[in-house]
């Protein structure tokens, strides 16, 4: 999934919008922010890119070997 610094790096950016009044409450806010981010995040059904491409890869491989099959299909259907 996401690696903390993502995290880190979106509650930050969040913790910036807030008015110059609540500089107190910011770490308490970012830290907050960073658990529902996190909370939001872990609900979603994610992959990592690795397990991604994995499986393009085997999709790849899966469309080619039907694409040979179905010409092989062709062949034998054309002979008499």
């Amino acid at each position: 999934m996401l690696d903390a610094t993502v995290l880190d790096d979106i509650s930050k950016r969040i913790g910036a919008l807030l008015p110059p009044g609540l500089a107190s409450a910011k770490a308490d806010f970012e830290s907050n922010a960073r658990a529902a981010v996190q909370s939001s995040l872990s609900k979603l059904d994610l992959v990592t890119r690795e397990e991604f491409d994995v499986q393009t890869a085997v999709l790849q491989r899966t469309r080619a070997r039907l694409e040979a099959l179905e010409a092989r299909l062709d062949e034998l259907e054309q002979k008499p």
